[in-house]
């Protein structure tokens, strides 16, 4: 019986999803983890396979779907059961041949593809606005087919905004797609001590050998906060050596960083280079609309709810990153469960009032520019990529080009990449186009113009 319940396990989790209308993000959270740890009389024991969540997972499922579960799986095993959940600590209490299993699933978890992933960072729990589209779509692409384009990709933006999110969902949509491949991730601060360590090594040259067989050796390699790296000559030269090598041997390069490449005082010049021969990606500041999903997912996590002008509060002031969201709405719930009292407005802009920071100026970038471009004429950031040659298409990839070349210090080379690797001459004559036809057609001139009041409104 134990064997047939984990073969039909998958379906009766898609049935209980479809059934209740339940979210991709709700379903990873919750139900994903859950694994079919056997049977024991009429009982269905579950482990909640996440030593993190475990505590969180098995009170909320107890509370929401326990008797769904138990109503779902004695329908599809024509027999009643009942459910019993288990966190990986408890499931290992348990002796014989379940222990053994558990046991091996938590050595195959740890040893598997020098992983440091959190699993939590998904595509399917990254919240996708205009801020970040660009960056995700990309993101997306490689981790589809990583090593075939948009080598390296390098997505840049300030702090809290999602880089390390979309960095760590490439490599965990990697690990699901694509078991023949091997993922490292690190911060380039950890790549530093371990070069460090490995330099001061009484045997040096073993120690060397294997840190850099580690890092050479790897189909896929992502390394978060690049800008730390300056000002450290060693790091900076032996980086440069494991990049080259990666990037001759096709293998997929991912980098994050707080600005592009050429804002990076110090940075040697071989790597401002190297950067953006492949695709830069920024993800900018939320708008208003990304910002309530962001709230409402949060929400949705920690299986609490605020009233609308609550959450429509934060999301008017809590502009410059998700993390200021995220620790906002953590004062809240903690106010609400410490006090025993519901968060009103009141409370809320009382209690808010310190951490609530002044509007910071919006960067504008090729992406942004692109973005708002696409929504100005609707059409998809894809088709002002494509070689698409309808007119619809055609005079908003101009404008693109245009706004790109005159409200940004980007390279034409750099532009042309984000447009589908357009060369810089094609970038050149498209700019050229919209500002001469601008010279005898007025509505034209208005029309960019608007353009512009929506890129940057000040």
């Amino acid at each position: 019986m134990e064997d047939l319940l984990k073969e039909k396990w998958n379906g009766i989790l898609n049935d209980i999803r479809i059934e209740f209308n339940i979210t991709n993000v709700s379903f990873n959270q919750w139900l994903k983890p859950l694994v079919v740890f056997g049977i024991e009389g009429n009982t269905v024991l579950l482990l909640y396979d996440d030593n993190e969540g475990a505590e969180l997972g098995i009170k909320y499922l107890d509370k929401h779907f326990k008797k769904a579960l138990s109503a779902f799986i004695s329908e599809a095993m024509d027999e009643e059961y009942e459910i019993n959940f288990f966190s990986p600590v408890e499931a290992r209490a348990y002796t014989g041949k379940k222990r053994e299993f558990v046991q091996q699933r938590n050595l195959a978890s740890t040893t598997m593809k020098n992983i440091s992933l959190n699993p939590k960072y998904t595509f399917d729990s990254f919240i996708v606005g205009r801020n970040n589209r660009f960056a995700q779509t990309a993101a997306f692409a490689i981790a589809e087919r990583p090593g075939t384009s948009y080598n390296p990709l390098y997505i840049y933006g300030g702090p809290g905004l999602g880089k390390t999110h979309l960095m760590q969902a490439i490599g965990n949509y990697i690990n699901e797609t694509r078991s023949d491949l091997n993922i490292l991730y690190v911060t380039s601060e950890s790549y530093t001590n371990e070069l460090i360590d490995n330099l001061r090594t009484t045997q040096n040259a073993t120690a060397m050998r294997q840190f850099r067989e580690k890092y050479r050796s790897v189909d896929v390699f992502m390394i978060d906060d690049i800008q730390f790296i300056v000002d450290k000559h060693a790091t900076q030269e032996e980086f440069f050596n494991t990049f080259n090598s990666l990037y001759e041997a096709g293998k997929q390069i991912i980098i994050t960083s707080d600005k592009p490449p050429k804002d990076i005082q110090k940075l040697d010049e071989r790597f401002t280079s190297r950067f953006e021969m492949g695709l830069m990606a920024d993800i900018g500041l939320p708008d208003y609309e990304t910002r309530k999903a962001i709230i409402t997912r949060k929400l949705e996590e920690n299986d609490y709810d605020l009233a609308p002008e609550v959450q429509e509060y934060i999301a008017a002031n809590f502009k410059s990153n998700v993390r200021k969201i995220e620790g906002a709405l953590n004062k809240l719930i903690a106010y609400s469960k410490l006090q025993k009292k519901p968060v009103t407005i009141e409370v809320a802009i009382d209690e808010l009032q310190n951490l609530i920071t002044p509007d910071m100026p919006r960067e504008i970038t090729p992406q942004l520019i692109i973005e708002v471009v696409a929504e100005h004429f609707n059409v998809s950031v894809d088709q002002l990529a494509s070689k698409n040659r309808y007119q619809t298409i055609v005079r908003p990839r101009h404008i693109a080009m245009y706004l790109c070349k005159t409200m940004t210090s980007c390279s034409l080379t750099a532009i042309g990449k984000l447009l589908g690797g357009k060369d810089h001459a094609t970038i050149s004559n498209g700019a050229k186009k919209i500002e001469d036809e601008m010279d005898m057609d007025q509505e034209l001139k208005k029309q960019v113009e608007a353009i512009k009041k929506k890129i940057n409104p000040n």
